[in-house]
């Protein structure tokens, strides 16, 4: 008989995987369990009807939009249509660079107009054969002067200034959008007529609001920023926005971003709401300041809201149509209104297919990056 004060025999260890029992002590490391497998199976299964009516409402266009950019269809024509391969996309991102000389005078010196060297013209160097390449933008590199020309220079143009418009409009868009956020998430008398204030921008019909702003901006001082400037003695009250290049953008931005800004503090705002306020009264407790607070604690918490508004808005901004349509016509493009051009002005069915093609690719690269980056799957 085993004595009572003595030590009672350790249990025989279970047998690995491998050793006897048949790998059946310890589950596999890497292995799926059978019950994450079933549930797997399960989700698969109940995403199913939803896969095939997006393969019905959107895989199939977008596969016929895919045929039509390899072919020379015309919108609204009889002609047979023809297999071009990628030629659409190669008239797309025909591109060259292109160094200027500098123009000579006489005596073989470089012309110089109030100090500045004076360059022949971008026709002179850009090529005119088998296709005529038309300038895009210049440019100054190591004290030299460049030219990008490009075969479908609107569509090369209207990519840079998309690009442009959505970064500049999403950032200050989501830097605005926090301030108001933060503001109308602390308590104050008139909070709830603020909320309701803030949204009437975003509500507004995106076509009316352009006419306002196009109002607004006239050339003339009948325009609300010219009559202002003229009276403030800013400016003569003649600045044209949109009439000069140099302006176009800056005032489609700012036509974003004041309609735009409230859907950002409004998302912004459900996220701040779901954010414990112990958190922050512990960190005010032990001294922390606002700014310490917000970085420390409100902005973390908040980065999976903030996030999927920043998915939403850049996608949103990335395909912007309306604004540069009604305002600017065929003066300037977006991507969109490009695509829209080439099919219903030009009836290049094929082309515009091609630039559509281009505008999910974009889409979809920035999407992917802000998943990876942002951690937005985990």
């Amino acid at each position: 008989m085993q004595d009572a004060h003595e030590a009672p025999t350790p249990p025989a260890a279970l047998p690995l995987d491998g050793e006897g029992g048949g790998g059946r002590g310890r589950p596999k490391k890497n292995g799926v369990s059978r019950l994450m497998r079933l549930e797997r199976r399960t989700a698969y299964l109940l995403l199913l009807p939803t896969f095939l009516v997006l393969a019905v409402i959107a895989a199939y266009p977008f596969g016929q939009v895919v045929y039509s950019s390899l072919t020379d269809a015309k919108f609204a024509s009889s002609q047979p249509t023809s297999f071009v391969g990628l030629d659409n996309y190669r008239t797309l991102f025909a591109m060259t660079i292109r160094r200027l000389p500098p123009k000579l005078d006489e005596s073989g010196a470089p012309v110089l107009v109030d100090g500045k060297v004076r360059y022949e013209s971008a026709v002179s160097v850009l090529p005119r054969s088998p296709r005529r390449y038309r300038q895009v933008f210049q440019f100054g590199l190591l004290g030299h002067r460049y030219v990008l020309g490009a075969v479908s220079a609107d569509f090369v143009r209207a990519v840079w200034d998309t690009v442009v418009f959505t970064v500049v409009a999403v950032a200050l868009e989501t830097i605005l959008g926090m301030i108001i956020a933060l503001t109308l998430s602390s308590e104050f008398r008139g909070r709830g007529a603020m909320r309701a204030a803030m949204l009437v921008p975003w509500a507004v019909i995106t076509v009316v609001s352009a006419r306002i702003w196009e109002w607004m901006l006239q050339p003339t001082r009948a325009g609300l920023f010219n009559a202002l400037g003229s009276y403030l003695g800013l400016s003569e009250g003649r600045t044209d926005f949109f009439g000069n290049p140099t302006l176009q953008l800056p005032s489609m931005i700012m036509m974003d971003v004041w309609k735009t800004t409230p859907f950002m503090a409004l998302l912004l705002l459900a996220g701040l709401a779901t954010i414990p306020a112990e958190y922050a009264e512990a960190a005010k407790v032990d001294g922390a300041g606002p700014l310490r607070r917000f970085f420390r604690i409100t902005l973390p918490l908040l980065t999976p809201t903030l996030a999927v508004a920043l998915i939403f808005r850049t996608l949103d901004s990335l395909r912007v149509f309306d604004i540069f349509q009604v305002v600017l016509g065929n003066q300037r493009y977006s991507m969109a209104s490009f695509a829209q051009d080439m099919l219903i002005s030009r009836r290049d069915m094929g082309l515009s297919s091609a630039a559509s093609v281009t505008i999910f690719v974009i889409i979809f690269v920035f999407a992917l990056l802000y998943v990876r980056s942002m951690k937005v799957d985990t």
